[in-house]
């Protein structure tokens, strides 16, 4: 009955949805960026890439972090001979860097007559939903069309399980549809199977099987002769509070190695003249980076261009994931700054792989088990502002081998948790395998 009603509910209410979809587009102008503005029909089923010819496995989560997990498994579905289809909810959130199997598209609301469009359009082979994303039409829609459904990276909050609890029904009649509930950990698996999902298994993060894509070695050649013998550590922040707090942590470092390189990478390259600005306000040697027409030793801030974040981890010991200092900015001046809403961490796996001794502010929920693990295993340290990231940068680059007992620590702690992708494949490979024999080739029309 419940389900009955919630479709019948969001089918009556799906003509309302192209004017609240452009509503919140003029309301929400200047957070979203011109291309993406431009896609907003995708939320109503409506395509804007080509189908590639092939077979194609749906992997649809609810933000860019979520997806940016399975970047592994989209490799392995690669070489398995499927294009990968990857959709998101969060328009705010950037779209995750894909390899070039694998397409983006934002995700329909969840209504029928959308979730139809899009089916029929795309027509996967098989549909892997990540994390807790168990919307009631998604689900019906997909198994009506006889697509296999997998849950991976499957993950069920204590706050989200009691609420399905109390609808053991409404709990069995979708979580009954699922093929396979390949969860993140046992007590998440538990959550499933007493929710009524067949086949459950825990088989880890696969966020652990990332692997660092090969440097550029010219390029990493040549930025650490500028460097020479100085020491360095690098800095990614999320925004214009934290690029401050790097700034400032520079200062503060200086005083105890006067020669000390910074590398600031932001996450956008258009910051760095604002950021060289705003330090050379304050007397210091900051200049972005100009690519080949650079010579000579880095400035004593090095403001990134387009090198890939993997050379400055292989050139800096010692790094700072930002994102993720948070409202932590406000409270340690005593009020809300106003402009640090970035939150939720930075993918810390490769910097682990890497070897390189993290520090992190408090807000790393898009990562917290990644997080947790690197903090427990000593691979990583805690910062809150300009003050306690300079103390930690300091006392690093003064011992050599606590500074290497932290990089080896995190590169051994995301090593021992590696291998859920390849998990997860075996799992599913009898629905990859019947993609083959019976292809989804359904032909209807849009309703």
């Amino acid at each position: 009955m419940l389900l009955s009603l919630y479709r019948a509910c969001s089918a009556g209410l799906a003509p309302l949805a192209p004017f609240v979809l452009t509503w919140r587009a003029r309301l929400r102008r200047a957070q979203l960026r011109r291309e993406d503005r431009a896609r907003i029909g995708e939320r109503l089923g409506r395509p804007s890439l080509a189908r590639p010819n092939g077979r194609i496995a749906w992997l649809h989560g609810a933000t860019a972090a979520d997806v940016a997990s399975l970047l592994p498994l989209i490799d392995r579905l690669g070489s398995a001979g499927f294009h990968a289809l990857v959709t998101t909810r969060d328009e705010d959130g950037m779209p995750p860097r894909l390899p070039p199997i694998a397409l983006h598209q934002f995700a329909p609301l969840d209504a029928p007559r959308f979730l139809a469009r899009f089916l029929v359009w795309w027509r996967p082979d098989i549909a892997l939903i990540v994390g807790s994303e168990f919307w009631p039409n998604l689900i019906l829609e997909t198994k009506r069309r006889s697509i296999p459904i997998a849950l991976v990276d499957a993950q069920f909050p204590a706050r989200t399980f009691l609420f399905w609890r109390r609808a053991p029904r409404l709990a069995g009649a979708l979580f009954g549809r699922i093929e396979a509930c390949l969860a993140r950990t046992a007590s998440d698996a538990e959550r499933f199977r007493y929710l009524g999902a067949a086949r459950t298994e825990a088989v880890g993060d696969p966020i652990y099987d990332f692997s660092p894509p090969p440097a550029d070695g010219p390029a990493l050649a040549w930025l650490a002769a500028r460097i020479g013998a100085r020491p360095a550590w690098a800095a990614f922040p999320a925004d214009a509070d934290e690029e401050d707090v790097a700034i400032e942590a520079h200062r503060k470092i200086a005083a105890h190695f006067p020669d000390l390189v910074t590398i600031i990478a932001p996450r956008s390259a258009r910051r760095g003249q604002d950021i060289a600005l705003r330090a050379g306000k304050l007397g210091l040697d900051a200049r972005v980076a100009a690519g080949d027409r650079d010579e000579g030793p880095l400035p004593a801030i090095h403001i990134a261009g387009a090198f890939e974040a993997g050379l400055f981890y292989r050139l800096a010991g010692v790094v700072f994931l930002g994102k993720s200092l948070g409202t932590s900015l406000g409270r340690s001046i005593g009020g809300s700054l106003g402009r640090s809403t970035n939150r939720g961490g930075i993918n810390p796996v490769e910097a682990a792989k890497l070897g390189c001794a993290i520090l992190h502010g408090p807000e790393i929920g898009d990562f917290e088990d990644a997080y947790a693990a690197l903090d427990a295993a000593g691979g990583c340290a805690l910062v809150h502002d300009a003050a306690t990231l300079a103390s930690e940068v300091s006392l690093l680059l003064l011992d050599s081998a606590e500074l290497r007992e932290m990089g080896r620590a995190a590169a051994d702690a995301v090593e021992r948790r590696a291998g859920a992708s390849t998990r997860i494949m075996q799992a599913i490979a009898p629905y990859l395998a019947q993609a083959f024999v019976e292809p989804n080739i359904t032909d209807e029309t849009e309703g």
